[in-house]
């Protein structure tokens, strides 16, 4: 027999023999009706999880990652309120049962077997993944999360706090909830996860509120891979700023009362929280692993003999509210009821063509309040000293620092975060003065952690916040990076749209720093963004497009709730001059705070009629100057600003080409740059003439040599010339 029989069958053996594990229920902890209603959601996660492989091996399902042994998890669905948000492990299908049926919502049993089927009438991923997840249950829906949300619970249970003082228009977030996130022994020991415990407890010991509750489902490995005994405990018990609870999740009853003790200190205290419960895993990881293959039998008879259900069957007959034969009938009716209801699953739809699939990579836009913006008096007191200047040209730091005080004048909703954005005002003064005007709660230092900058940026969205949260550098986007492909820009696709996390994620990014860094600080690639579905990637050249594309990206998160990366070139952040010493050539005024530059524009700038120059960021700049120097050859060319990389502004950009013959320069690498999708765009689209010149395929030097491995002035004209020849 394999195991999924083997645990059926000692199920209906011991409990019809009243063989139960050893032990004493504590039955106070659950009234009779209460405590059945938790066995039938048990019930139902096992039935769901035996009926999975059934319709695995009849070709109607193709997901087996169970939870059984976990059924513990319906004590937490019993514990918490149906409106505290919960970031949930994947083995939690009867947290959600539990709570579906707290919510007095009817249909889980259907909902999850769609599931199973990729079906388009699952409720909610619409067919394109298993996923647990309910908008009405406040679930968010996780893939096949190691750890990856545990910093946006963070971020989430951060968001009421500040709710409670600045609410935004389209907060879901009760003021006095809290925030859950569950996850294996296993993933525990994820940097992910340990990032984000400490920035819980960094945030905590500072008396900072952060109603958060982990939760531990300890099952003693991870896959094939043994986490050591007293592992878990042994690590959590004495975090600072966190508190510590422990039961046995196989015992629903000791679960429901640990549950009930360590949400209520959440919820009082406004504190976090680590609840540690011990579960067993059944059957293997998933339908495929065979578990005996990294495990003695001796090992899994030992944990298929801790069955919950044994244990939930032990408390109810001990309460008195069933006896052992009608523990056997509900167990047995429900797997007759699921078995019934999946029939009707094989008839159900799925997602066909490509259409069908990316129907769900964008959110839909959101009806918002309209926004008069502050008046002249408000705004003259918050920019102060600075209004003596806001009308004199100025370099792009500047501009880009005044448009970030007028969003967060019109937009209160609006919050910014990052190391060293706060009282400093950023490593390049780009956020200076923020922290003073706007306060604290609204301009936030964090902790040196990238994973958890982003996160608190998801997490805060998910309570109507818009954040426009800061990586330093973009080299140390890579570490964190995750967050944007498996957490922000993959949120609308699994949920079919019901849930978002909008956010302007903005970085000091690329090169030609002179003498500073390396490639460390001096990162030309944006290949891990571009080929993430739904982003949009912004890229300014001056300063006064800077600040109307980033009212346009916050624009884009606000109103039509985007993910968008604003990738602001550090070198240009002071520049001035273009041509000469002291021409101010590069200096541009501040424009009008209701200006904006909308997504798939070019910048257009010459009618040269020879040439076309098709670039951003540092190589606008350049450029700009090849092209004068080009024109004192006789070539009279245009240059033209992408100013957008994902998606590109192909229409617009093959308009501004014309019939031109066209240079691609792309300061990022000949491998992974964007010249490489221009250069396709350039061929499908058949332009007559095309070339590009591209940074080497290197990393950038420190010290004299910080230009050698990308385009330079001199190299564009010469690039130019030989296209032309």
């Amino acid at each position: 027999m394999d195991r999924v029989s083997i645990v059926h069958e000692n199920f209906l053996r011991r409990v019809a023999a009243g063989d139960f594990p050893a032990g004493k229920t504590d039955a106070g902890a659950l009234e009779a009706g209460a405590a059945l209603e938790l066995f039938r959601a048990q019930g139902l996660s096992r039935a769901l999880d035996l009926q999975s492989r059934m319709m695995q091996k009849a070709g109607q399902g193709f997901y087996t990652i169970g939870s059984s042994g976990h059924e513990g998890m319906a004590a937490l669905g019993h514990a918490l309120r149906v409106d505290d948000i919960a970031f949930l492990h994947y083995r939690d299908a009867a947290f959600q049962i539990a709570r579906a049926a707290k919510a007095g919502q009817t249909g889980m049993m259907r909902d999850m077997l769609l599931s199973f089927a990729c079906s388009v009438e699952d409720p909610i991923s619409g067919g394109r993944h298993k996923v647990l997840g309910s908008r009405p249950l406040m679930i968010p829906p996780q893939t096949s999360t190691i750890a990856s949300h545990l910093p946006k619970a963070l971020g989430a249970a951060h968001s009421i706090t500040l709710a409670r003082r600045n609410r935004p228009e389209h907060a879901i977030l009760a003021q006095d909830g809290i925030a859950m996130c569950s996850f294996g022994d296993a993933s525990l020991n994820h940097s992910t996860a340990q990032g984000a415990i400490n920035a819980a407890g960094w945030t905590a010991v500072q008396g900072i509120p952060l109603p958060l509750l982990f939760v531990c489902e300890d099952n003693g490995i991870g896959i094939s891979t043994k986490t050591p005994t007293g592992w878990v405990k042994a690590t959590m018990s004495a975090r600072p700023g966190i508190r510590y609870f422990e039961a046995d999740g196989l015992d629903m009853f000791a679960a429901v009362k640990a549950a009930e003790e360590a949400a209520e200190w959440v919820r009082r205290h406004r504190k976090p929280a680590f609840l540690h419960l011990r579960t067993v895993r059944l059957y293997g990881h998933a339908g495929p692993d065979v578990v005996t293959s990294y495990l003695s039998r001796a090992e899994v008879e030992a944990d298929e003999a801790h069955d919950p259900l044994l244990y939930s069957a032990r408390g109810l007959v001990a309460l008195g509210a069933a006896d052992a034969e009608q523990v056997l009938e509900i167990y047995q009716q429900t797997l007759a009821d699921v078995a019934q209801a999946a029939k009707e699953m094989a008839e159900t739809p799925r997602l066909k063509s490509a259409t069908e699939v990316m129907a769900s990579l964008i959110p839909p836009k959101r009806q918002i309040a309209p926004s008069n913006g502050p008046g002249a008096e408000r705004r003259a007191e918050v920019f102060g000293s600075d209004m003596a200047q806001i009308d004199q040209p100025q370099p792009m730091s500047r501009l880009i620092n005044w448009a970030l005080h007028d969003l967060m004048l019109e937009h209160p909703e609006t919050l910014l975060m990052g190391e060293d954005v706060g009282r400093k005002g950023g490593n390049y003064g780009v956020t200076q003065k923020l922290h003073a005007r706007f306060g604290p709660a609204r301009v936030i230092d964090t902790l040196l952690d990238e994973q958890s900058i982003l996160g608190l940026a998801i997490g805060l969205a998910h309570n109507g916040f818009i954040p426009m949260p800061e990586i330093q550098f973009l080299a140390y986007l890579h570490n964190a990076e995750d967050q944007l492909r498996g957490e922000a820009a993959t949120l609308p696709f699994f949920s079919n749209g019901q849930w978002s996390n909008p956010m302007v994620l903005r970085i000091s990014a690329l090169g030609y720093q002179k003498g500073f860094g390396g490639h460390f600080h001096n990162d030309n690639s944006l290949a891990v963004l571009r080929d993430i579905p739904g982003l949009i990637i912004a890229c300014p050249s001056t300063g006064d497009e800077a600040a109307c594309m980033l009212r346009e990206c916050h624009r884009l998160a606000r109103e039509e709730q985007r993910v968008v990366i604003f990738v602001e070139p550090i070198a240009l952040y002071p520049m001035r001059d273009l041509l000469e010493p002291g021409d101010g050539g590069w200096m541009r005024d501040y424009p009008a705070p209701d200006l904006r530059i909308e997504l798939d524009s070019v910048g257009v700038h010459g009618d040269g009629a020879d040439l076309a120059i098709v670039t951003y960021g540092n190589g606008h700049y350049l450029s700009r100057q090849a092209q004068h120097d080009l024109a004192a050859q006789g070539v009279d060319a245009r240059v033209i600003d992408l100013r957008w990389l994902a998606p590109l502004p192909e229409a617009a950009l093959l308009e501004a080409v014309g019939d031109r013959p066209v240079l691609i320069v792309d300061e990022c690498r000949r491998t992974g740059g964007q010249a490489e999708a221009l250069m396709a765009m350039m061929a499908e689209a058949d332009v007559t003439k095309f070339a590009r010149l591209t940074a080497e395929d290197s990393f950038v030097a420190t010290g004299p040599a910080y230009g050698a491995t990308l385009p330079s002035r001199e190299g564009i004209v010469a690039a130019a010339r030989s296209l032309l020849a």
